[in-house]
């Protein structure tokens, strides 16, 4: 049975609990940012020490995509969503009952671990099932639709947090981290019926020659900046800093800061189809979708910062816009690394690709709660230290050129050309 074959409602229901699993981790991810403030209070924590939380967290997930990709090579999608959730419940459980700030930082870390085994293991799933001319789009379909993730966290988390309290709020959570698992257990699969079985598995050294076979590839470094420059500046937001600087930077009600990290989310949703068509149509422009998210997103937080606070609420809307397409852009990264990847080391390749923007963030997190440190959370504090993101984009788009031309100077090598835009452009007006 090839994947054609392969009836379209089972189709559906295996992406479906497939995403379900990465929606509860984006929410397992995103609480702690909803709970910024309450930890600050419940924890007595200063603004480094809180993003000390964040940082770990992004650090074990940063620090293990490599290893979990090698283990998707290995194990295959199923094994590692199941026990991602596990442990991710495992963390947010812990989370719920502690009062002490070592065990609470433990479990941030748990949710890391957890989480870094989840959405390479979720693609791994798409690639499987899916057509290859429809990955792309459900590849965004997936980033994207998972992000209502961060809703489940401003909404329903939100509430509980504020109505019942701390521990009925990540109780809950991790409840629904166990039901996501069984799920997970009794439906998804690895791959479809009659498709061909994975290779053996590898040796320790053919897992170090794949992986550095991988990294090699200039494919694979493009979509490691793709997704650092991308991906970082909406991540911090929502994460854990942009309702602190909602409320305590801009004067809103946390009521307001929670619709807006919504907003964040819908427009995002919306964005992936279009941004998912674009790359199946022109893989060969996808880079130009990268630049163009990574300069708008510079250009909106540099309008914002140089505004004095509170900025009109119009402005903070458009940011927020702006900051959705970071997500989209982001799972381009994800399309160079299967592209420009054999299918045996896909895993690992994606597990590279995934570093960056994660990496970018933990850095960016860390950093803007030292520069918040000395004057804590104000109006003023905030505006310097969101500044730390300008290194970042820079490095990124450095990054990007460079690696793109590398790329291409393969492609032109293996028969493919990639003419100038403007070449392009001169013809379609032709």
């Amino acid at each position: 049975m090839t994947v054609q074959a392969v009836p379209r409602v089972r189709l559906w229901v295996i992406w479906a609990v497939g995403l379900a699993a990465y929606t509860v981790g984006v929410m397992q991810r995103t609480s702690f940012g909803i709970a910024g403030l309450d930890a600050a209070a419940r924890f007595d924590a200063s603004p480094a020490v809180l993003s000390g939380f964040v940082v770990l967290q992004l650090l074990v997930y940063a620090s293990l995509q490599i290893p979990a990709g090698v283990l998707l090579d290995r194990f295959g999608a199923r094994v590692l969503v199941v026990v991602g959730a596990l442990i991710k419940a495992a963390g947010q459980l812990l989370l719920a009952v502690v009062g002490a700030l070592p065990l609470a930082i433990a479990a941030r870390v748990l949710v890391g671990a957890g989480d870094a085994l989840t959405f390479i293991s979720v693609l791994s799933v798409v690639a499987a099932w899916f057509p290859a001319r429809r990955v792309p789009l459900m590849t965004q379909l997936t980033g994207l639709t998972g992000q209502l993730g961060q809703v489940l966290s401003a909404i329903p988390f939100a509430a509980l947090l504020h109505g019942p309290g701390w521990t009925s709020a990540f109780g809950s959570a991790a409840a629904l981290g166990a039901a996501v698992a069984v799920a997970v257990l009794a439906v998804l699969r690895d791959r479809p019926p009659g498709a061909p079985a994975p290779p053996r598995a590898a040796t320790p050294r053919e897992v170090l020659h794949g992986l550095a076979q991988a990294w090699r590839e200039h494919g694979t470094r493009l979509g490691l900046w793709t997704h650092t420059g991308t991906q970082f500046s909406g991540t911090v937001f929502a994460l854990l800093w942009g309702v602190p600087y909602l409320v305590a930077g801009q004067g809103m009600t946390p009521a307001g800061a929670s619709a807006l990290l919504t907003l964040f989310v819908v427009v995002g949703i919306m964005a992936g189809p279009l941004f998912g068509e674009f790359t199946a149509r022109h893989p060969l422009r996808r880079s130009w979708a990268v630049l163009t998210v990574i300069v708008i997103t510079a250009a909106a937080w540099t309008v914002v910062l140089a505004t004095p606070p509170p900025a009109p609420r119009w402005l903070l809307v458009l940011l927020i816009v702006v900051l959705a397409l970071g997500a989209p852009g982001s799972m381009i990264a994800f399309d160079y690394a299967r592209t420009f990847n054999p299918h045996h080391r896909q895993g690992t390749a994606v597990g590279i690709v995934n570093i960056g923007g994660f990496a970018a963030s933990l850095l960016v997190s860390f950093g803007v709660g030292v520069l918040l440190g000395p004057g804590g959370y104000t109006p003023s504090g905030f505006r310097v230290a969101w500044c730390i993101q300008y290194v970042v984009w820079a490095l990124a788009l450095v990054g990007v050129l460079v690696a793109r031309r590398r790329a291409r100077r393969k492609l032109a090598a293996e028969g493919v050309h990639v003419p100038p835009l403007r070449e392009v452009l001169a013809r379609r007006r032709r």
